[in-house]
């Protein structure tokens, strides 16, 4: 399959096939819920959303360093040596390491603006020294380049039939949603690293505090008061959706499969929070295979759909994909997909 996806997107060179192929294996080790949805992408584009992603997945791995090997002097190091690759890498097209080369060709490939990647390592570097958030407006800053950026970055991959400005807000809305889900689901493990990424007022509304959280963490035993603050987090989090949702209708009609399953499956940890009541300092809550089964299934059908579609004559998209190598094999490679 990553050869097919290589081919597909007009990568030749071996070792940027490499480059792309690593980004690919780390999300589907990390990230098995978006993994999946991107299994329904045009074959042609899946190779730069993996680059995209397995940069993001890296950064956030060296700060968060979950084995706990590093010290912080050497994860703010090897955050300097990324960014520092990084720049290197969007002025040349290379890089050291094989998620910068990725992702810089990407960034070529779709014209996607540099500043975002530099917004989203800002928020990485926070991460070193920043456990705690006052009030939704503060953490809402921080999603700006951990989570809204990313959806900003995906855009130029995706393709929109509207202006991109129009889809821009419901493309930050859904990083931001999908991002507020994993700060609910991980309260427990984040709260490991230090971090409580729940808005403190919004906990304090609700008799929470960072105390009460390492009590309960600490002795597996519940709490009324810290079941009321998850509800009202996870209440923040499904309006985010709503913002999203609409965003879905503005992109090609042959991606709105996947993020559509995406944001069912992302949406379907919530349920598992809610079926678990709340308990998420104990256990994390995961969406069954059944469920991640049936709903790929569905997106798959809804792909079909687009394809027939798409023999048609449609709305033409007004953001194509950016790469020259896009156009040129585009053509033979939705008929490989097909």
């Amino acid at each position: 399959m990553t050869r097919r996806e290589l081919d597909a997107a007009g990568i030749a060179d071996p070792a940027l096939r490499a480059a792309y192929t690593h980004c690919r294996n780390l999300n589907a080790r990390h990230g098995r819920t978006y993994f999946l949805a991107t299994r329904l992408l045009p074959v042609e584009r899946r190779s730069a959303v993996h680059a995209l992603y397995g940069f993001a997945r890296w950064a956030d791995d060296i700060v968060d360093d979950s084995d706990r090997r590093l010290t912080p002097a050497e994860r703010e190091r090897l955050l300097d040596h990324l960014e520092d690759d990084l720049a290197h890498g969007l002025r040349t097209g290379g890089g050291d390491q094989p998620v910068v080369r990725a992702v810089a060709d990407t960034a070529a490939r779709y014209a996607i603006d540099h500043t975002l990647f530099a917004d989203f390592l800002a928020s990485m570097r926070s991460d070193l020294t920043v456990t705690d958030y006052p009030a939704y407006a503060d953490l809402r800053a921080y999603m700006h380049g951990s989570a809204a950026v990313i959806g900003l970055q995906m855009l130029p991959v995706l393709g929109t039939t509207v202006p991109r400005e129009e889809a821009a807000p419901h493309a930050e809305a859904l990083g931001v949603a999908f991002q507020l889900t994993n700060f609910l689901r991980d309260v427990g493990e984040d709260l490991d690293r230090g971090r409580v990424y729940l808005p403190a007022d919004l906990l304090a509304a609700h008799g929470v505090d960072r105390s009460l959280l390492q009590w309960s963490r600490r002795t597996g035993r519940h709490d009324r008061r810290i079941r009321a603050a998850l509800i009202a987090a996870e209440a923040l989090t499904r309006n985010v959706y709503k913002d999203a949702e609409p965003g879905i209708a503005m992109l090609d009609p042959r991606v709105r499969p996947c993020i559509r399953t995406a944001f069912t499956l992302y949406g379907g940890v919530l349920d598992a929070i809610a079926d678990q009541d709340y308990a998420v300092l104990h256990r994390r809550a995961v969406v069954s295979r059944r469920r991640r089964t049936a709903t790929a299934a569905a997106g798959a059908l809804r792909v079909v759909a687009a394809r027939c579609r798409a023999r048609l004559p449609d709305t033409p998209l007004t953001t194509a994909p950016g790469s020259r190598a896009l156009q040129r094999h585009g053509t033979s490679a939705e008929r490989t997909e097909q």
